[in-house]
């Protein structure tokens, strides 16, 4: 093992932790990519009972790594209409270059694993863009987001991916609630 190799990737990942997305903090501030990932893993965990039937270690794995390729272009708002295998081919080749430094077989599983994100068929990634969608709504009430900030969008917003499960959709209701009084608050 190269150990070198392993620090130049731990380098790279800073990048996450500098690139902001478009929610924001209770402070005020943008919530890096690196936050909403950890948050995102942290909340499959917290699920994993519930979801027996799910490899819940690929799950966290997912989780940590959906939006590696955010390091070098940044997050887009979901907001904004872009060509989606367009943006899917610019950040998985991102993902390559994040872990260049790696020793092949790892970088490919890296890589494989945010394909299986983004391609969304799996159980285990029909889940991690879920709560990938319910998390990034729960950062949209908990933050304190500008003025006309589009508390409405978040309704509609990846609620498909919550139908498939009673649980997922439990959680995607109560969220929908806390929308719904930030909307009333902002009115």
């Amino acid at each position: 093992m190269d150990v070198v190799e392993i620090i130049t990737f731990i380098k790279e990942l800073e990048r996450l932790k500098d690139t902001t997305r478009t929610a924001y903090m209770k402070s005020g501030r943008r919530e890096s990519v690196a936050e909403h990932s950890w948050r995102l893993a942290m909340f499959a965990l917290a699920l994993n009972d519930q979801f027996p039937e799910l490899n819940m270690p690929r799950v966290i794995y997912m989780c940590l790594v959906h939006d590696l390729g955010e390091a070098y272009d940044g997050d887009i708002s979901a907001t904004i209409k872009v060509d989606q295998q367009e943006k899917i081919r610019k950040e998985e080749e991102a993902v390559k270059k994040l872990t260049s430094s790696l020793p092949r077989p790892k970088s490919n599983s890296i890589l494989a694993l945010c394909k299986e994100y983004n391609r969304g068929i799996t159980n285990e990634a029909k889940f991690v863009k879920a709560l990938d969608k319910i998390e990034t709504i729960i950062q949209h009430t908990q933050g304190t987001n500008p003025p006309g900030f589009d508390y409405a969008f978040n309704l509609t917003y990846g609620s498909e991916y919550a139908d498939h499960h009673d649980i997922l959709k439990l959680l995607r209701d109560e969220i929908d609630k806390d929308t719904k009084k930030k909307m009333d608050e902002n009115a």
